[in-house]
């Protein structure tokens, strides 16, 4: 068994590992027990009752978290002509056509998200490969194989966040940084867990949401009482 570091056993000192917390308490734990010289993310974690070898019981979506995530996100766009200027006056970061296509080719990947208009998917499908794998291949149901990429970019740089499950059936996303206020945070976490809510499978009966917890970057996990999650 890993033997536990002081800070760590610190922590627990501080609060019950199995207890189910009410939102505010568990944030106000965190943040009191936040010690890293770096501003720590928030972490929330969404256990759901999903059979991950179902293609249909599949999660994932994006959420509009409305005090940002804290991260600053580096948008690329692919997209000729009149699109590549409206990205351009978006303030993305990246905007090209073959050019940029045969950079990420070469594994040039320093973004974190990629848009594309749709006459170019033909030609970024065949890099699925280099961009599957980190999870960063343009999807419509995301919006980021769209026409409007203005929209796009704006979104992706005002707290727009991109989910799905794990293999284990498990939904994560970093939604904040311990140095916002409570009342964000709050919000944060009541939105991005009731934007999971809404994207339930279809095919799924029955109980989705087995558990919840949040938990700073180098912090523990804390539980959820996820039943009066839902922003009132």
């Amino acid at each position: 068994m890993k033997k536990l570091t002081k800070k760590r056993k610190d922590i627990l000192n501080n609060f019950d590992i199995e207890k189910i917390y009410a939102l505010d308490d568990a944030i106000d734990i965190i943040k009191n027990n936040s010690k890293a010289n770096f501003d720590e993310t928030l972490d929330i974690s969404v256990n759901l009752a999903l059979n991950p070898g179902k293609s249909e019981q599949s999660v994932r979506g994006v959420a509009f978290l409305p005090h940002g995530s804290g991260k600053k996100i580096k948008v690329a766009v692919i997209a000729k002509g009149q699109k590549a200027e409206e990205a351009k006056s978006s303030n993305a970061d990246l905007v090209g056509d073959t050019d940029l296509l045969k950079s990420i080719e070469k594994g040039n990947i320093d973004f974190d998200r990629l848009i594309a208009t749709p006459d170019m998917m033909v030609e970024v499908g065949k890099l699925g490969k280099v961009l599957g794998p980190k999870g960063l291949m343009p999807n419509p149901k995301l919006g980021t194989v769209t026409l409007d990429v203005a929209k796009a970019v704006k979104d992706s740089k005002q707290g727009q966040i991109q989910f799905k499950n794990d293999k284990g059936g498990t939904v994560h996303a970093g939604i904040g940084k311990i140095s916002f206020e409570k009342t964000k945070l709050a919000e944060n976490v009541k939105v991005f867990f009731e934007t999971v809510l809404k994207n339930k499978p279809s095919t799924l009966k029955g109980t989705f949401v087995k558990g919840v917890t949040i938990a700073s970057t180098m912090g523990i996990g804390i539980k959820l009482d996820f039943a009066k999650l839902q922003k009132s």
